[in-house]
């Protein structure tokens, strides 16, 4: 919902960052240097012991490791852009990087929790309903997570055939010959560096917000499931609701 109006702001912090990066470092390096770091921040949520013998580091390492996950998933499109060569493959590894980590968060989140509950508990793992909710809370959040992934990229993939065959018939109606095909086929491998995306209730920023939630709040992680599993829901009526228009 705020990711378009944000763009502008985003840009005006990462790309002047962009001139004190060296050369020898490419924007794919970030790409996966931002995945360690979500991973990273997934392992230290999952086993919230590991980070420290003080318990209020529980829930601050993961937090500085999904923030610079964030901030280099920002900074890699930045210097793509800025050097001239964001590229099919690098968009591709980092919505790729970015929809892994976005999965295994909130997995590692309940994972966490789960063993905290089961250390408190005389019954075991995972015993009582407290436990059952946030599972089954996360198993629909990842449902959600995975219907909306069918629709989005259908969603992208009519934008651009659309776009392709509105290219076409411009190009025959001007005549503009080999010249203008291989302008047009220039054109649209640029416009493949990051995927087209309907606007919904939630996108990237407020699945971030949400996300940075959990990490700060874990005990909340059943609450926060069903509202962001409530939100990818409308969003995905936002889509299907879209689709239906254009194919009718």
């Amino acid at each position: 919902m705020f990711d378009l109006p944000l763009r502008p702001l985003k840009d005006t912090i990462f790309t002047p960052l962009c001139a004190y990066i060296p050369s020898s470092i490419k924007p794919l390096h970030i790409t996966l240097l931002a995945f360690i770091s979500g991973l990273i921040s997934c392992y230290f949520l999952a086993f919230p012991s590991s980070t420290s013998l003080q318990p209020s580091t529980t829930t601050t390492l993961p937090l500085v490791f999904w923030i610079l996950n964030r901030a280099l998933d920002c900074l890699d499109g930045a210097l793509a852009r800025h050097r001239g060569t964001a590229s099919e493959l690098g968009g591709f590894l980092d919505l790729l990087g970015d929809f892994i980590v976005y999965s295994l968060l909130p997995i590692s989140i309940a994972y966490g929790t789960a063993l905290s509950l089961s250390s408190s508990s005389v019954l075991g793992y995972g015993a009582g309903r407290e436990g059952d909710g946030i599972w089954l809370a996360v198993a629909v959040l990842e449902a959600t997570f995975h219907v909306n992934n069918f629709v989005l990229f259908y969603v992208a993939a009519l934008v651009e055939k659309a776009g392709a065959d509105s290219k076409g018939q411009k190009a025959d109606s001007d005549g503009k010959g080999e010249d203008g095909g291989k302008r047009d086929k220039e054109r649209r491998r640029k416009e493949l560096t990051s995927v087209s995306m309907r606007p919904a209730v939630i996108e990237g920023f407020e699945s971030g917000v949400i996300f940075t939630l959990m990490i700060m709040l874990p005990n909340w992680i059943e609450l926060l499931s069903w509202m962001m599993a409530g939100l990818v829901a409308v969003g995905i009526g936002q889509r299907t609701v879209w689709v239906v228009v254009a194919l009718s």
